[in-house]
């Protein structure tokens, strides 16, 4: 098992680990900063930095196939240490930031577009999110103004836990409709954005909405019969 150090504080950029293993499909540590890909955001990129002076960049990270462990994935080329070596597992912050920022963004989109989630993407510049709105016009004006009335209040942002039982008893809380919030460990995770927006996720996420910055939606398409895509971006 891999401990998730950016479950519980999505702001440490480095953390000291330890090599379980290394092999053709990527780099298992005991413990790391690094997010894989999953809920629509992409997996974390940095490096990992060795006693000797030395480095391996990590291009991307994603869920292994057993549970509970995470594949930093190495550069093409890269030498894999073996089992036991201490090394410092260091973030792209500046791209890490921005993910966060967006996640967090996107989930004040949720709290402003009436229907069911469809889909979407975290992006570093760009996201999308995909609705289900029979028969609804979307305004990008009237959107953007509403995001950064969100984004100018400063609402606190705090993930925090319920029980297996209790997400069966509040299923209002998920929004999307193609993915379905993990259970059976016991407890699901929500993103609170206070007084704004409530439902499970697992991404990393800002402390505060004021930290996004000023966002616009940059275009909303037609994606079917009832199925909306709303773009944003940093203003």
């Amino acid at each position: 098992m891999t401990e998730e150090i950016f479950r519980a504080d999505a702001y440490q950029r480095e953390c000291p680990a330890t090599i379980v293993a290394a092999d053709e499909r990527g780099i298992t540590l005991d413990r790391t900063v690094f997010y894989p890909t999953g809920g629509g955001q992409p997996g974390d990129t940095g490096r990992l930095r060795l006693v000797d002076g030395g480095e391996i960049v990590i291009v991307d990270t994603v869920k292994a196939p057993t549970p509970d462990g995470i594949l930093h994935i190495p550069a093409p080329g890269s030498t894999l240490p073996p089992a036991g070596t201490a090394v410092v597992a260091e973030l792209d912050w500046d791209r890490r930031y921005r993910h966060m920022r967006m996640h967090t963004c996107m989930h004040l989109l949720c709290a402003i577009v009436p229907g069911a989630v469809t889909g979407g993407q975290v992006g570093a510049e760009r996201s999308r999110l995909d609705f289900d709105i029979p028969g609804e016009a979307l305004d990008k004006a009237v959107l953007t103004e509403k995001l950064n009335a969100l984004v100018a209040a400063d609402h606190a942002v705090e993930p925090r836990w319920i029980t297996d039982a209790e997400m069966a008893e509040r299923p209002e809380l998920v929004r999307t409709m193609s993915v379905k919030p993990p259970s059976g460990q016991g407890r699901v995770r929500l993103l609170d954005i206070a007084g704004v927006d409530l439902q499970p996720c697992g991404g990393t996420h800002v402390a505060h909405t004021g930290e996004i910055g000023r966002v616009e939606v940059a275009k909303i398409e037609n994606k079917g019969r009832q199925n909306r895509r709303v773009i944003i971006a940093f203003a």
